[in-house]
């Protein structure tokens, strides 16, 4: 088809799909369906026929668009399969279980989801990678948190909140070094500026998280219960020291910058063979364990564990590549809807249209912050919820005179940290699968990620921390 037929997406155009997938979202919430793959496959095969009759483009364009969106995902989603083999081994082998021995023996329900938010921040600033500290040492605090009797989605909340510090200011970390390279902003330049909205939002989280685990510690189970949880991982693993080496040797190897998908799958291997030295299983129970994960229902297709005690049955039933199957068809339905709308130019009218609406150095960050969150939600991934609005409004920030440091940290405010509070975007889908989060219920307790877009936003209006352009400085 002709480019010069193809009519141009405005706003009001662009926002049609996203009210019906919106409309969609609703209808699946309201009849209490927790799956949103049929909802945003459906919205990207509306998107795609009203591109095609008001916008006229062609099948074979929109097709083309959704092939390439796709081969952005691939990387995650061959690491979550990855993920999926890890968690199984780890929990076969008894790196998790060990983990969480020890945790159950040094951290109290008050102190843990500070103690939380803190560990994961630390590790996720050394590796530079939320998923990989999510995976390893938050998936073994999941298990501590549920045995100390806290709630699910509040320990997701800190684990998730910790985890994203790192994710956001380490320079390791991909999304740290992406905003200032489409922004125009120098790496280190762009790092000290985040402190300024980051160091008020983690202040926040720990106050929060420490008044959480006071009033957590009351509800918590008492000592005779966690003794019996310990009795239980006594008796259905064998808890070594020396097991708690695997992550360090993970996280070493991300730190030292091995690529991550075969330092993860190298991760996963180390616990199979963990599991025939440590807890006399075969290389059959490896394999299985990497495919299907582990259970204590003696009827499940997966590695079997004997426990009578049913917290633990719940920490360790989990793992495998096929348990993470749901997240990848998620994250791959979002993508074709993602793809629909970033080839025919809808997300870029939206984005543009926001811009038309908030006027002035607020309003440029605050369009910066919600095109970022819209495209988390419409895009389902984050890489493009930096680059796309990173590109629109890189030229608006030169004009008013601002310097690329102050886009570089709005777009990391909203799009790195906004990414995993979305279910169906890659970074939701796949905390999700890894901690065992249900949609939605853990949103409210991640703190930083919550409010690090309205600390930059208030920023924005009232000026603090907004500096300009080097030569419009030397010219004033």
């Amino acid at each position: 088809m002709n480019n010069k037929q193809k009519k141009q997406a405005t706003f009001w155009i662009a926002m049609v799909p996203v009210l019906f997938l919106v409309a969609c979202l609703v209808f699946v919430l309201r009849a209490g369906l927790e799956e949103a793959h049929i909802a945003l496959f459906m919205s990207a095969i509306f998107a795609a026929v009203f591109a095609i009759v008001v916008l006229k483009y062609s099948w074979v364009e929109i097709e083309e668009g959704i092939v390439d969106i796709i081969k952005m995902s691939m990387g995650a989603i061959i690491i979550l399969m990855i993920i999926g083999m890890v968690i199984g081994t780890w929990i076969a082998s008894g790196v998790v279980p060990t983990m969480i021995y020890f945790g159950l023996k040094i951290l109290s329900p008050s102190i843990f989801l500070v103690a939380t938010l803190l560990i994961c921040s630390i590790v996720s600033l050394a590796t530079g990678s939320s998923w990989t500290t999510a995976a390893t040492v938050g998936l073994a605090l999941m298990g501590v948190g549920m045995g100390l009797g806290l709630e699910v989605p509040m320990i997701g909340g800190a684990i998730i909140s910790g985890s994203y510090f790192g994710d956001k200011m380490s320079p390791l970390s991909d999304t740290t070094n992406l905003a200032p390279a489409v922004s125009g902003a120098k790496l280190f330049d762009h790092i000290k500026h985040m402190f300024y909205t980051t160091v008020p939002s983690y202040t926040i989280a720990i106050i929060v998280f420490l008044i959480l685990g006071m009033n957590a510690a009351d509800k918590a189970i008492d000592q005779s219960a966690i003794d019996g949880l310990l009795a239980a991982l006594d008796a259905s693993f064998n808890i070594n020291p020396l097991l708690l080496l695997i992550p360090v040797i993970v996280i070493g190897a991300v730190v030292m910058k091995v690529p991550a998908i075969p330092g993860l799958f190298g991760g996963a291997v180390l616990g199979g063979l963990a599991m025939i030295v440590f807890q006399d299983m075969t290389l059959t129970d490896m394999f299985q364990a990497m495919q299907n994960g582990v259970s204590a229902d003696p009827d499940a297709w997966a590695v079997i564990i004997t426990t009578e005690n049913e917290t633990i049955a719940e920490l360790i039933s989990s793992g495998g590549l096929q348990s993470m199957m749901w997240t990848v068809s998620l994250i791959l339905s979002a993508m074709v809807f993602g793809g629909v709308m970033e080839r025919t130019g809808m997300l870029r009218a939206i984005a543009q249209g926001i811009l038309s609406v908030l006027k002035g150095r607020g309003g440029l960050v605050a369009s910066t912050v919600l095109t970022a969150i819209a495209m988390n939600v419409i895009a389902g991934d984050q890489y493009l919820a930096i680059v796309i609005p990173g590109r629109m409004y890189k030229e608006s920030y030169d004009e008013m005179g601002l310097a690329p440091k102050n886009l570089s940290r709005a777009l990391e405010d909203s799009a790195t940290l906004t990414s995993p509070l979305i279910p169906w975007n890659t970074c939701g889908a796949f905390m999700m699968g890894a901690l065992g989060l249900a949609p939605w219920t853990y949103v409210p307790y991640c703190v930083l990620n919550l409010m690090n877009p309205i600390i930059s936003i208030i920023y924005g209006y009232t000026g603090f921390s907004m500096h300009k352009a080097e030569k419009v400085e030397e010219a004033a």
